[in-house]
């Protein structure tokens, strides 16, 4: 699938080393019990749910849920029955930040917009777990706070910006740099690059 990217998208040949890191950093992540969290504005902020959707439910496999997963839940309650067990998919724990509106705006309004999303990281990471800070110029305000709120909690930062990488590329553990200056196009690059990621991560842990 690798290829099938870099062929379709030649311009993302000189960043493939730093794609390859983040898939294999995310899968790390949930082999070891952690969740990836994320944050973005604006079109980097649909992308955060973008990505949350293709992780928490199935993406190009269908991910059932196991018979054992299907009679533990069973024996758990009586509520559940199989044809509710038939329609849900595993998913992979993955939390928009942007999300947090009711939280987002009374901290913004309240205490400090620029750290609207490094309270709700501050309350939801982990060590062990994964920021994927999104921002075209590598330097937007609330996102960078959150990943100086993730390096000091121990939270893995992969950085997806553009070109020059701003912030983001100085301080993050991998920095997907696309390359483009432009925004509108950064983004159209964005989008390819997550995608892949999602679906060699699904693909790891979800075989049919």
């Amino acid at each position: 699938m690798l290829n099938e990217l870099m062929s379709r998208y030649p311009a993302l040949n000189e960043i493939k080393e730093e794609i390859v890191n983040a898939t294999d950093a995310i899968i790390s992540c949930y082999e070891n019990g952690g969740k990836v969290l994320l944050c973005g504005n604006g079109g980097s902020c649909a992308d955060c749910e973008h990505i949350v959707g293709e992780l928490m439910k199935g993406f190009l496999k269908l991910r059932p849920i196991s018979e054992k997963k299907k009679a533990e839940m069973k024996a758990s309650s009586p509520l559940i029955d199989d044809e509710i067990l038939s329609k849900l998919q595993c998913g992979l724990p993955a939390i928009s930040l942007p999300s947090m509106t009711a939280l987002n705006s009374a901290f913004c309004n309240d205490v400090d917009p620029e750290l609207i999303y490094a309270q709700p990281l501050m309350a939801l990471g982990n060590k062990g777990d994964i920021l994927i800070a999104i921002s075209t110029s590598g330097n937007s305000k609330n996102v960078f706070g959150a990943v100086k709120v993730a390096k000091a909690l121990g939270v893995t930062v992969i950085g997806l910006t553009g070109n020059t990488g701003g912030k983001l590329k100085e301080n993050a553990d991998i920095c997907i740099c696309a390359p483009e200056k432009e925004t509108f196009k950064i983004q159209e690059l964005h989008l390819p690059i997550y995608h892949y990621i999602c679906a060699e991560v699904e693909a790891h842990f979800f075989k049919e």
